[in-house]
């Protein structure tokens, strides 16, 4: 800067003392560089910017400004264009290079006022322009217009602090959730204590595949005296924690090892306990569900009396869906009307039917997981869906069938996380 411009820009500078000065809280421009070859320039600089409350530094060239960007905070940098060695288009480049915490604002000094120098300048990252030489109210105007555009993004990285601070707080909740809903799925599935079990000449196999963490289907099997089986599907209505609650409590009532809360048997004549006929089975669940859980759920519920020795089942359907038979020439059945879920209607009536297995034959009763599982294009399976699958694993046998119908299931859906719970109740006769 020649002597003859020196001088106008000191005449055009006012006096620290004649500048008001403003506290340093109130700024978000806090500590300034001012960068400059000249060292008159940057002294007037400095002194109107401490009276300003600013905290100012200085710096001779580029490489010098670099060194001072590393070691403190700087806020504010205003900074000549032209200068010997590294020029303040070269310093903003490297500037904006450096890893911040926060954002600087990057003011150049300059001389030249083609639209073309100063689109380069916007290129490489300075935020805005002064004319040399400075005038006192446009610097102050554009530092005001800094300070907005700090303050904005401090305000910001503050907001995302706090944004970061919760989702990691949500983060641990949810984890905690996790394991917690996973000891959950490990005691629900515990409920079903054997998955298979033969009584004389007949197979049992359970499959229960909850469609979270917890679901609220149960099923099960409990010997009824020597000469019986009881075979229970139970879909409480919802899903998650609530549903797997009401179905952890509803397991208790066809519990196998206290037979004296178990709502299926009742005191035998000749001690021990006997069956209690299906029907009257839903209806005692029924009315315990409105009477004694008194929950705003309800659920669907198949229970059959499998007698091993003949084959004769006994069954009751309410709301459940139908269960099926699958004769050993491979002809499917559909069993019941229908019926009223339990826990609806105090004066729900329900009635049982009675079927034949013979050698050969089979008895599923599933879930309507099963029947309405949607394919990606919104069709349910359906009753004919399931049986043309299990027509087609007609050849297969306990677990390997069950798991087999799984896989069927999630080919149709295209995807093996299905939206409602799965469950199966399997019953294959081999008797005469």
């Amino acid at each position: 800067m020649g002597a003859a411009e020196l001088g106008q820009a000191r005449a055009s500078l006012p006096l620290p003392a004649e500048a008001a000065p403003r506290p340093l809280q109130a700024t978000a421009v806090r500590h300034v560089l001012v960068v400059d070859d000249s060292r008159g320039q940057r002294r007037l600089l400095a002194r109107m910017l401490s009276g300003w409350g600013h905290v100012v530094r200085e710096a001779a060239s580029g490489a010098e400004a670099l060194a001072l960007c590393r070691e403190g905070p700087v806020d504010l940098i205003l900074s000549d264009w032209m200068m010997p060695g590294m020029s303040g288009l070269e310093f903003c480049r490297a500037f904006r290079a450096l890893p911040r915490a926060g954002y600087g604002y990057f003011i150049l000094l300059t001389s030249k006022t083609e639209k073309d120098a100063v689109a380069q300048g916007l290129e490489e990252g300075a935020d805005d322009f002064l004319s040399k030489p400075v005038n006192p109210d446009e610097l102050r105007a554009r530092i005001t217009a800094g300070e907005r555009i700090l303050r904005m993004e401090r305000e910001l990285q503050e907001k995302n602090r706090l944004v970061s601070d919760t989702l990691a707080r949500l983060q641990a909740v949810h984890d905690s959730l996790d394991r917690d809903l996973m000891q959950a799925r490990h005691l629900q599935q515990s409920l079903v204590r054997e998955h298979d079990r033969r009584f004389g000449p007949a197979q049992v196999s359970l499959l229960l595949r909850p469609s979270g963490h917890v679901g609220g289907d149960l099923v099960g099997f409990f010997p009824i005296g020597t000469d019986r089986v009881g075979l229970h599907a139970i879909d409480v209505s919802g899903h998650g924690v609530t549903s797997a609650l009401l179905t952890a409590r509803l397991a208790g009532l066809f519990s196998g090892a206290v037979p004296e809360q178990n709502i299926a048997l009742m005191p035998s004549p000749q001690g021990g306990f006997q069956g209690r006929p299906p029907a009257e089975v839903a209806a005692t669940m029924n009315r315990l569900m409105l009477e004694e859980i008194a929950t705003d759920h309800y659920c669907t519920l198949a229970y059959a009396e499998l007698a091993p020795d003949t084959g004769v089942v006994r069954l009751v359907q309410a709301g459940h869906p139908h269960p099926l038979v699958q004769r050993a020439s491979g002809e499917i059945e559909f069993l019941g009307a229908g019926g009223l879920p339990i826990g609806l209607i105090a004066e729900a009536s329900y009635e049982g039917l009675e079927t034949q297995l013979r050698c050969g034959d089979r008895l599923l009763i599933l879930s309507d997981g099963v029947t309405e599982c949607e394919s990606p294009d919104g069709t349910e399976l359906g009753e004919a869906g399931l049986q043309r699958l299990v027509t087609g694993l007609m050849g297969l046998r306990g677990q390997d069938f069950l798991e087999s119908l799984l896989a069927a299931l999630a080919q149709h859906a295209g995807t093996d996380e299905f939206r409602d719970d799965v469950s199966a109740v399997l019953v294959e006769y081999a008797g005469g």
